[in-house]
């Protein structure tokens, strides 16, 4: 029998983003920059198709041509005559939209793969009208995809490099040390990894040959060839995704027309040179006006933006939005960050661990009109570039339709709480998450300084004064060149740095200034504190579902980093925070986390206090070693000490919910004006979605991203002394 993780379940949330309100308020012209930068945003996020597995662009023309046909309506008696019930029936309709929703058959919050459940899948496809209209065609992408569609070899359950699982950021036959290598050529060459992926080819006598793909619409075969020490050879090539590169940049092209002002102007022409040479320094400039648009109507990042998914931890996956300003909430956020200057000061490291100006960013509640990606997520601090963030500044995001309907819970559905925590819980889980998530963006990522020492030899700090809170030297490692946080710290820096930011927004959200911006005092406040610091330490448990016991590795950074704050709030003792082994109502094995909130000014402050120091200043001073060794400390999930987290990895698995899937709406300009076509909150509305959205251009669209698969040929498992050398357009 399959582990239902491997599953999405019949009954799993599915809700529609309500942006209606806001989209009508918009002006034509604003309505029009919008619908642009969406057709942008949704081209580009069908790059993640192929960042993510070698069948998951397969997958996503076969339903597309299936659902083209014949809707969801139309196919279920389909489904009946090819002997499905209604169960295995919903079961398809939830795996197409699962596949829709996370743009690809792995879940992109805990990276799992998710199979079809249901056996009869061939047996729908051979009876629908697509199979009848073009047997052949419709075949040939079944073959493509059928066996890697279910299979759940140990390698295929998970993302991950070489023998962890699975990844299409780098050839089958690269490993970590393949990897290492990379960034070291990367980086004495001055290139970002952002928007590339690895290919190792055919050897050439002793050295191992590279090919480092830059995602562009040029296709300029080979641009530079090097040697690296004496034993390898990269080659640098531009058009990797270059037809979808080519109808994110026509888009962006057709939204200049429709821009406020020139920052926005000159931010889409930097985005167009990016995109179509595969420039990330075009990508920076661009970053760079997009910081000064300050408080635009409709506001929108686009770009190879987050590393989560890449296993080193350098490469980032496509993602675009396009958002309408929430007046009201934005107001409580503008408040945060005019108090921002005051509350840094409060963090628990010395005043040269902090950025010498604190740059006041846009910090603005938005409701989603498009996110095109794997995920939503609630919150964003963006760009993530190094040296624009320490120096120049950035923008926080909180997405007020995602937080409305993401985090609603029923109490029937609540786990791990004592029964006279949940009516509470449930109250104030959304104010207080709304808390979080600001201090968290804001004060957490955009706080800490880097100590660097740049390529002219100058420093950022002063060396001979400015010492290490933990052991009282004088500071002895920095970042160097071009070194970044992402290629130092690798495969633990995206969940390092979520880890330091949740700290940052639990030690603050007992201050009462904060709480008081977001309209909380008294008792009330105490109530949002408490739920705050309850929500943490029931995440970190709930984190144990994103860890693989066989590989030892996570599957999901923000989880990781809950479970290690856990692990720190139960190492601090005196009653905290309380976890008990239980039997539930049903019989089966249950879990009661418990937290005593007289505790949390005291015990809970002083421990939070002193881990967010150390994450702070192996952070500061580029010390990996010391970085990994404590925080690949906490997050050892073992069965040794006081708590046995293996066994309390099963109790969760058997009680998880399955999270949320959203329904996006599209928009479709008619003469000089943009409809909003929106649909139902189910998963029929969903893959409707998806079908209209690209209804204009599917078998152009569709034929080029089976070219693109094909060319990565990953299909094929190549051995270590041969190849893979995709032929770039």
């Amino acid at each position: 029998m399959v582990d239902s993780q491997y599953y999405l379940p019949n009954d799993i949330g599915v809700s529609a983003l309500d942006c209606g309100e806001a989209f009508r308020l918009l002006s034509p012209k604003e309505q029009l920059y919008a619908h642009y930068l969406s057709r942008a945003s949704w081209y580009g996020g069908l790059v993640v198709l192929l960042q993510t597995s070698p069948e998951a662009t397969s997958i996503y023309v076969l339903l597309q041509r299936l659902f083209r046909k014949q809707t969801p309506v139309q196919l279920e008696s389909v489904a009946a005559a090819a002997g499905l019930g209604p169960e295995e029936y919903q079961a398809f309709l939830v795996y197409a939209s699962g596949l829709y929703a996370n743009m690809g058959n792995y879940k992109s919050f805990g990276d799992t793969k998710f199979i079809p459940n249901l056996p009869k899948f061939k047996d729908l496809v051979w009876h629908s009208k697509a199979f009848q209209d073009s047997p052949s065609e419709v075949e040939a992408l079944w073959n493509d995809c059928s066996h890697l569609l279910y299979s759940l070899e140990t390698k295929q359950k998970q993302l991950g490099l070489g023998d962890k699982g699975i990844t299409t950021y780098f050839s089958g036959n690269c490993g970590l040390e393949d990897a290492e290598l990379a960034q070291r050529f990367l980086d004495s060459k001055n290139l970002s990894a952002y928007n590339t992926r690895l290919f190792k080819t055919k050897p050439v006598g002793e050295k191992r040959c590279y090919e480092v793909r830059l995602a562009s619409v040029t296709g300029v075969k080979c641009f530079h060839s090097f040697f690296l020490v004496d034993y390898a050879v990269f080659t640098v090539c531009r058009g990797d995704y270059a037809p979808l590169m080519e109808k994110v940049s026509q888009n962006l092209e057709k939204a200049k027309a429709y821009a406020a002002n020139e920052n926005q102007k000159r931010m889409l022409e930097e985005y167009i040179k990016s995109f179509t040479f595969g420039s990330v320094n075009a990508h920076k400039e661009g970053s760079r006006f997009w910081i000064k648009d300050k408080g635009p109507i409709v506001e929108s990042y686009i770009g190879f933006i987050e590393s989560y998914r890449d296993p080193f931890g350098s490469r980032g996956e496509f993602e675009g939005f396009v958002a309408v300003v929430n007046k009201a909430m934005s107001a409580r956020f503008a408040r945060l960050v005019s108090s921002a200057e005051v509350l840094l000061p409060e963090l628990p490291w010395p005043q040269a661990f902090e950025k010498d100006r604190f740059l006041k960013p846009d910090f603005t509640s938005l409701d989603v009109l498009t996110f095109a990606g794997s995920g939503i997520p609630a919150g964003i601090n963006i760009p993530n570039y190094d040296d624009i963030r320490q120096t120049e500044g950035f923008k926080n995001v909180s997405l007020g339709n995602v937080l409305a309907v993401a985090y609603t819970t029923q109490k029937e559905k609540l786990t791990f709480l004592e029964e006279n925590n949940k009516d509470t819980y449930i109250k104030w889980k959304g104010p207080s998450f709304e808390v979080q998530v600001g201090l968290h963006e804001l004060l957490g990522h955009g706080s800490g300084k880097l100590f660097v020492q740049d390529e002219k030899e100058n420093f950022n700090f002063d060396q001979n004064s400015v010492r290490n809170p933990e052991t009282g030297e004088l500071i002895s490692s920095w970042y160097r060149g071009s070194e970044t946080w992402d290629s130092k710290f690798s495969t633990i820096a995206s969940s390092y740095e979520e880890c330091r930011a949740e700290c940052v927004g639990l030690y603050l959200c007992l201050n009462k200034q904060v709480l008081s911006i977001f309209g909380h005092e008294g008792e009330e406040a105490e109530e949002v504190v408490y739920i705050n610091w309850l929500n943490m330490v029931r995440a970190g448990l709930l984190g144990l579902e994103f860890y693989t016991p066989e590989s030892k590795s996570w599957r999901q950074a923000h989880m990781q980093a809950r479970f290690v704050i856990l692990r720190v709030l139960l190492e601090a003792g005196e009653g905290l925070v309380t976890l008990s082994e239980t039997t539930g109502a049903d019989g089966c094995p249950d879990a009661v986390i418990g937290l005593d909130r007289n505790k949390i000014h005291t015990v809970g402050k002083t421990a939070i206090q002193k881990f967010l120091c150390k994450l702070q200043v192996h952070k500061s001073t580029a010390d990996v070693e010391g970085g990994r060794t404590l925080y690949e400390g906490y997050s050892a999930v073992t069965s040794d000490g006081s708590h046995d987290f293996l066994k309390l990895r099963e109790t969760v698995l058997l009680r998880k919910e399955a999270r949320k899937m959203f329904v996006q709406a599209n928009t479709k300009v008619k003469g000089e004006t943009v409809e909003l076509l929106e649909y139902e909150g189910s998963a029929a509305g969903l893959i409707q979605s998806f079908t209209e959205r690209f209804s204009e251009d599917a078998e152009e669209l569709e034929t080029h991203l089976l070219e693109l698969s094909s060319h990565d040929n990953f299909l094929s498992h190549c051995p270590q002394e041969g190849g893979v050398l995709g032929h770039i357009k």
